[in-house]
């Protein structure tokens, strides 16, 4: 006799915030460190001076 309730395997969500040094905080770590590095570039690019000549700490 076939069973008619459907069996599904447990799923975790992938994008929950957890705490800590986990796969996607470093991913989010690395995206945000590279979307600096690019802003820095272009600011030096574009202003012909370096970041911290643009914002008048030097």
């Amino acid at each position: 006799m076939a069973s008619s309730i459907k069996v599904t395997a447990p799923t975790t969500d992938r994008n929950a915030w957890v705490w800590g040094f986990t796969p996607q905080a470093e991913v989010w770590n690395g995206r945000l460190a590279m979307l600096g590095f690019v802003s820095v570039v272009l600011i030096e690019v574009f202003s012909s001076q370096g970041v911290l000549h643009f914002w008048g700490l030097l």
